[in-house]
This record gives structure tokens, C-alpha cells and sequence, in this order.
């Protein structure tokens, strides 16, 4: 409730100092919501009530109606099947780059809950593991007909991260147990690997085309003349944040107000006359954020980051947050991370969706953890006393 009401503070000064300064460009009103939405959590984690169970109800659901929404918005099986013949699919979103971003999300879920789902006390169910991995299988599809890098990069780096962490917690749990350990990375290993092998044969064609279209980019980069540099897809992106450091660099602690990046994109001398036109945002959350609100507006994010990764991995070292939810959590974190240097998912109605479901899920085991530290430290002290 602090960073909320740093995060009021914070945008009330932009605005006001925004009037003050120019205010041709400032806007009628400070426009609030901007930043409050990222605390819309509060209310999800309130909701849920500390429970695991419904956190992992909430998720599922929220999946199952995504899948649903892919085929009722849109053109439905006429979006996917054109996906699966090379077009890119956005599945009901003008800007394919959010479908992907979704099933990227639901991705990382299936594979961090599929144990617990494959198992019905203690052992592993055949039609449950089936299930998970055609539900894997589907996301790859929504994935790779996305055809969006960004959301190829964050979740290799995300997985990458997670199964790092997962592998080194599972040879400290089974020092004496070898034969068990092994068993459960040759299951978890292949099935994951025969649903991969297939999507990237299946779409081989447009992942390689998706890679190698940026390359006169990556060319104009290594020889460092980064105005030369074209306007494609990569391109633009790299420009924009070009021209919102310039901007930052003129109002770097409290930046130019809630029109920010609108301000970049309309008024760079630089820009050609059709990218204005085309675009209106820097396709860097981040830095929308720095150009909106400054330094302060950034360390109010970043701040928000902080409590909630330290909080789940308080939740987790006492007992409260599973094993599987904290590395969700880490893989989430770095996948969160990382597209959104690339698109400001945050900004809009699906990254505000993702980030407040996840956010509230973690931060409703946090204040599980903290009631239930505070009263063990309550009852320490009362036993003392007596």
C-alpha cells in the first residue's frame, strides 16, 4: 500500500511539473491509472486469501480461458490453422506479439506444475502426463505462430534459469537417492523433448525466417553506425529507445508526464513522418516508464520488484510458498523481464492480466508467510514471558 501511494505521489508530481514546464504537451488530467494498475494485485491476493490451492484454481482457469478466447475471438480455427501454414497469427489480438506473450506465461506454468498435476498421491498418472504435455504442445503452437523473438528469448532464458535452480535443488533433496532423481529428469526430460522436436520440425521454416530477417540490422551494429541502421522490426525498436535516452537525458528525475512516450514518438526531429504514424510507444516498458516519470517513477517500479521477489523467496524458505510456485516465480521473473525490454506488455490490458494474476498468487502466500511468522513470533515472546 506504500509503493501504491509512492507510485500516486510520483505521478502527480510528473504531471504537475509537466504543467509547469510545457504545458502544451502535459495532459488534463495525471492520469493515475498508469502506474496504480500495477497494484491491482492487492485485490487478487486479498482474494485468494493465502490459499495454494486457489491461487492454482485461479491460474488454471485463467488459462482455460485463454485457449477459449483463441478460438472466440478473431477467426478462431481459421487464425490457428493459418498459424500452422506459416502466416502469422495473432489469435484475436491486433499485434500477434500479445498472443505469444500469453501462451509464453501459460507455458512456464505447465511446465513448473505438470509434476504435481501428472501425480495422484505420490504416483504419476499416464492420461494426467498426457494431458500436460498436449497442453505444452499447444502452447508451442501459440508460441511459434506468434512468431515473436522477444518471447523466444525470455523463455530460454527463463527455462534456462528454472531448471538450473531446479536441478541443483533436486541433487541437494536426493544426495541418497540417485536412481529416483534420474527417473524424474529422464520423464520430464523426454516428454519435453519430443513436444520440442516436433513444434520446431512443424515450424522449421518460420523460425528460421523469423531469425534471419533481422540480420542487416545486426550487421549495421557490429560496424556501430546505429543511425544507418534500417526501420524494420528490430530496427525500430532500436531507434526509439535511441531517441527516448534523449529524451530522458533532458528531464532524467521526474520526466515529461503521462504522454511521455507520445512525446518521443511525435516530436524526434529524426523520425520519419510514417513510423509517427505507426507508432506510438517506445516498445521498452522501462523506459516508457523513465520517460514518463523519471528516476522516481523507475525506482517506485523497481521497488515493487524487489519486495515481491524478496517476499516469495521469504514465503518460500518458511514452508509456505511450494517448491514449484518459487520457481514459477523465478522463471516468470526473468521471463517478465526480458520481453518487456522488447514490448510494453505492462502497459496494456494483457500484460496488465498476466502481471496482476501472477503477482497476486506470490504476493497472497507472502502475507500467508508474514501472518504466520508474526505469530509464531508473538506466541516465542508470550511463552518467554510466562
Amino acid at each position: 500500500m506504500w509503493l501504491l501511494l509512492a507510485a500516486l505521489i510520483v505521478q502527480t508530481i510528473s504531471w504537475s511539473l509537466a504543467v509547469w514546464h510545457h504545458p502544451e504537451w502535459a495532459a488534463s488530467n495525471p492520469k493515475l491509472d498508469r502506474l496504480a494498475k500495477l497494484f491491482i494485485f492487492i485485490a487478487v491476493a486479498w482474494f485468494l486469501g493465502g490459499s495454494t490451492r486457489n491461487t492454482l484454481l485461479i491460474w488454471g482457469l485463467a488459462f482455460v480461458g485463454w485457449l477459449i478466447a483463441t478460438f472466440a475471438y478473431g477467426n478462431g480455427l481459421e487464425e490457428w490453422w493459418a498459424g500452422l501454414n506459416g502466416k502469422r497469427a495473432g489469435l484475436g489480438y491486433r499485434n500477434a506479439q500479445h498472443g505469444s506473450m500469453l501462451f509464453g506465461a501459460a507455458l512456464l506454468g505447465l511446465i513448473a506444475f505438470t509434476a504435481r498435476f501428472s501425480r495422484v498421491q505420490g504416483r504419476l498418472v499416464p492420461w494426467r502426463i498426457a494431458v500436460s504435455l498436449v497442453l505444452i504442445g499447444i502452447c508451442l503452437t501459440g508460441i511459434s505462430i506468434g512468431q515473436t523473438r522477444a518471447v523466444w528469448l525470455g523463455l530460454t532464458l527463463a527455462i534456462s534459469v528454472a531448471a538450473a535452480m531446479w536441478l541443483i535443488q533436486a541433487l541437494l533433496r536426493s544426495k541418497n537417492k540417485p536412481a529416483h532423481l534420474a527417473r524424474q529428469l529422464i520423464v520430464f526430460a523426454s516428454g519435453l523433448l519430443i513436444v520440442f522436436i516436433a513444434v520446431t520440425v512443424i515450424f522449421q521454416g518460420t523460425l528460421k525466417h523469423r531469425l534471419l530477417q533481422e540480420s542487416p540490422v545486426v550487421e549495421k551494429l557490429i560496424e556501430g553506425d546505429v543511425s544507418a541502421i534500417p526501420y524494420s522490426s528490430i530496427g525500430i525498436r532500436i531507434h526509439s529507445w535511441r531517441a527516448a535516452l534523449e529524451w530522458i537525458e533532458e528531464r532524467p528525475l521526474v520526466g515529461w508526464g503521462s504522454e511521455g512516450r507520445g512525446l518521443v514518438m511525435d516530436h524526434t526531429p529524426w523520425f520519419p513522418t510514417e513510423i509517427k504514424e505507426r507508432f506510438g510507444h517506445l516498445h521498452n516498458y522501462f523506459l516508457e516508464v523513465w520517460v514518463a516519470y523519471g528516476l522516481l517513477g523507475v525506482l517506485v517500479v523497481a521497488a515493487l520488484a524487489f519486495w515481491v521477489g524478496r517476499g516469495t523467496w521469504l514465503a518460500w524458505r518458511g514452508g509456505v510458498m511450494p517448491n514449484d510456485m518459487a520457481l514459477f516465480a523465478v522463471a516468470f521473473f526473468v521471463y517478465w523481464l526480458v520481453v518487456n525490454q522488447f514490448e510494453s506488455y505492462i502497459a496494456v490490458s494483457s500484460g496488465v492480466y498476466v502481471q496482476n494474476l501472477v503477482l497476486g498468487g506470490l504476493v497472497t502466500h507472502i502475507w500467508r508467510w508474514q501472518h504466520v511468522s508474526g505469530h509464531r513470533v508473538f506466541m516465542h515472546r508470550w511463552s518467554r514471558q510466562k
